[in-house]
């Protein structure tokens, strides 16, 4: 895991220069301090991913387990119309492209209103690996009764640790969930969005952090999330670079395929994307 050192004091950019008429959008209330100092640290012309937990919605029973039914608060819906204001505002990127989404929906509710927030209406693809059963669960019959046992974060530590029944490889569902925006990277200077849940984000940033174990101070929060990018380069040769809490990171994915094998796994199980010649 390489982590790059950035200056993140804020000037402006070209972009910003240029459409220096919407810089008085204000940075939207009730979002995560994090995502503005992780928007100070982005490159400029990438194939940019924002991997985003959903906006605020109503409350969970008392041990974390929120039902799919849950909506977005009115708060909710306020901050994910105007994040997206603001992003396209603010960044050298058009959020002009597809979305990728959970099926529940407040995830696809999130997608929708940061995209009318940036003035769009673009198609949002339902992802089955961005929900659960999806990209850690195998086995919901197994595994749910488990999660309501011992509570969200103790579920996703041994998902980490590899002795939960009815779940994959931590490698494998971080190796599925690369492969999905792999596969449907946008063109350079592009910011798509994909929208998920806490449990998803929190185990695939724990498998890229490569650490065994995650606290509450680690768990994303709702209308955080990760940006992310690749090398223009074969999945299985790429780095995954990804900027989460105003700290830059890199990953090799040959890195990740040599723990799933050491653990003794087939790779024909990874959701591998089929391959893409760079030009």
């Amino acid at each position: 895991m390489t982590t790059f050192s950035t200056d993140s004091s804020y000037a402006l950019t070209p972009f910003e220069r240029s459409n220096a008429s919407k810089l008085d959008v204000p940075v939207p209330a009730h979002l995560p301090d994090s995502m503005i100092s992780s928007v100070k640290l982005l490159p400029e012309n990438k194939r940019l991913i924002l991997f985003t937990r959903h906006s605020l919605r109503e409350r969970s029973d008392g041990n974390g387990f929120a039902g799919y039914q849950l909506p977005l608060t009115a708060k909710g819906r306020v901050l994910a119309k105007a994040w997206g204001q603001w992003l396209s505002s603010h960044l050298p990127y058009s959020l002009d492209v597809d979305s990728l989404s959970s099926p529940i929906g407040r995830c696809i509710a999130t997608a929708q209103l940061m995209q009318e927030g940036a003035g769009l209406q673009r198609p949002i693809t339902e992802q089955s690996l961005l929900v659960e059963p999806g990209s850690l669960v195998t086995e919901p019959e197994l595994a749910s009764v488990v999660f309501k046992e011992i509570g969200v974060l103790n579920f996703i530590n041994r998902f980490l640790r590899g002795n939960l029944e009815g779940t994959k490889n931590a490698y494998q569902g971080g190796l599925d969930i690369l492969s999905l925006f792999y596969q449907y990277q946008p063109q350079p200077g592009q910011l798509m969005l994909a929208v998920s849940h806490d449990t998803l984000l929190s185990a695939f940033l724990a498998v890229m952090l490569d650490v065994p174990e995650i606290d509450w101070s680690d768990w994303p929060k709702m209308m955080e999330g990760v940006f992310l990018w690749f090398d223009d380069k074969p999945f299985t040769e790429a780095s995954a670079y990804f900027v989460w809490r105003g700290v830059v990171y890199q990953r090799p994915i040959g890195t990740l395929l040599d723990g799933y094998r050491a653990t003794g796994f087939a790779p024909s199980k990874l959701l591998l994307p089929p391959e893409v010649k760079w030009t």
